[in-house]
């Protein structure tokens, strides 16, 4: 079987174990597969990720113990000659929301996530791509060709009620979801370097960022800016085929099982990421499951062997922060009006370890109080709550803690969430609006003593 990712990390999985049930075909595939150990930690509630289908459903079959259960026997043939696009494999991935928990809680660590995008990529490969993955997956590349007419048509859509439900019946998109409007302004990488005594940090802007939310990104400039530090933001490579296009992960085409244009991405990084590995120079990046794929997913989409370096290079925001703090990093933070907070991090942040950071930069504020909401997935996981037949389960998903807990803080209480998706969802689910950690820190250098 010939696989889209590369799985050779799995190789020496279950050498000499007669017991790892290891599947009869799809070599290391099979191995990522055949590391659950049937624990059953994925069916629980409780604290922590894992996993957000079955909290909702409590039902076992949507579980990644089941879904594990469901890939062994495509992949030992019981599936038939095409088990990628069997129904029995598309009802066991059809609530999977890529959260990653199962990678973090799971004892034997079941990367589903990475599990499904090779899953995906061979049901394209079988049935085609669909029109509703392409518009999802190509969203990159979408708002760098149309912005202004793909802008224009969105909030046309958002405001007429039976566009909304024309799309609903002709893409899948969900009328019961507004659609994210692009800003008017992208992010202008030509105006953000400065001069800094603590050296230099190469900030990587994603998609999310540079076109619907490119404040984070200015904000981010000046927290580091006023850290002392000087911010060069990346761009592609010289050489680069689309010197204009922003640079992107590849996240919404994995997400989508398109594996070759993520790979195409991932090559534009690596090229423009070089200058800086070389030179040791920090990566910053501020959308965690943008930032996180350049540390986890980049080793399956054959890159090299620099992408070892960009693991040790590459930071979440708060996590660089942190860091840079053990140093000497001082920043002059003042306390905030209100002086509260409800705080939401991303499935990614918390599989990663990352909210510990969180914690701590949130902790520099004088005078802030913050609560860590102890939540499962919130429910949009991307594009999965634009989906009409996922919509339900979304808000499921988000009415477990985190909906609740941002209706029950006080009004004049910030929410705070460093993911697109999850500012998104708590805006439809609460009419609250959330922001980025770093719009946070830069307000609270500006903010008036008194």
């Amino acid at each position: 079987m010939k696989t889209h990712l590369d799985w050779s990390a799995y190789d020496t999985y279950g050498v000499g174990d007669a017991y790892a049930g290891i599947p009869a075909t799809g070599g290391n595939y099979a191995k990522a597969v055949a590391v659950c150990m049937n624990n059953h930690q994925c069916q629980r509630d409780g604290k922590g990720v894992m996993c957000p289908s079955y909290r909702i459903t409590h039902n076992p079959a949507h579980s990644t113990g089941a879904r594990v259960k469901a890939f062994k026997a495509a992949l030992n043939g019981e599936l038939g000659e095409q088990p990628f696009s069997h129904p029995d494999l598309a009802a066991a991935m059809d609530l999977c929301v890529s959260c990653k928990g199962c990678k973090k809680e799971c004892p034997s660590s079941v990367d589903m996530t990475l599990i499904k995008t090779e899953y995906l990529a061979h049901r394209n490969e079988e049935l085609g791509v669909p029109l509703r993955a392409r518009l999802f997956g190509g969203l990159p590349d979408w708002l760098h060709r149309y912005r202004r007419p793909l802008n224009a048509l969105i909030r046309l859509r958002n405001a007429v009620p039976w566009l909304a439900g024309m799309a609903e019946r002709r893409l899948g998109i969900s009328a019961q979801r507004p659609i994210p409007e692009i800003v008017g302004e992208a992010f202008q990488a030509e105006t953000a370097e400065c001069c800094g005594q603590r050296g230099k940090v190469a900030l990587f802007v994603d998609t999310f960022t540079h076109y619907y939310t490119p404040e984070v990104a200015e904000a981010a400039i000046a927290v580091l800016t006023a850290g002392g530090y000087s911010v060069e933001v990346l761009r592609p490579a010289a050489d680069d085929a689309e010197p204009q296009r922003p640079l992107c992960c590849g996240r919404t085409y994995l997400s989508q099982g398109m594996v070759e244009a993520a790979k195409l991405e991932g090559k534009r990084v690596m090229a423009a990421l070089a200058p800086a590995l070389a030179a040791g120079t920090p990566i910053v990046g501020l959308e965690p499951s943008c930032l996180l794929a350049l540390r986890d997913e980049f080793y399956s989409l054959s890159l090299g062997p620099a992408v070892a370096q960009v693991g040790k290079q590459a930071f979440l925001f708060e996590e660089f922060l942190m860091r840079e703090a053990n140093k000497g990093l001082k920043l002059d933070l003042k306390p905030l009006p209100g002086g509260k907070a409800v705080v939401h991090g991303h499935c990614h942040q918390k599989a990663f370890g990352a909210m510990k950071s969180v914690r701590k930069v949130l902790g520099w504020i004088p005078e802030f109080e913050f609560e860590i909401v102890d939540a499962s997935c919130c429910g949009m996981s991307g594009s999965f709550g634009l989906e009409v037949e996922h919509y339900e389960a979304s808000m499921k998903m988000g009415e477990l803690a985190l909906l609740p807990a941002v209706r029950s803080a006080p009004a004049d209480a910030l929410i705070v969430a460093d993911g697109f998706s999850c500012r998104h969802q708590i805006k439809d689910g609460t009419g609250r609006d959330a922001v980025h950690v770093a719009v946070l820190l830069a307000r609270a250098l500006k903010a008036t003593p008194g």
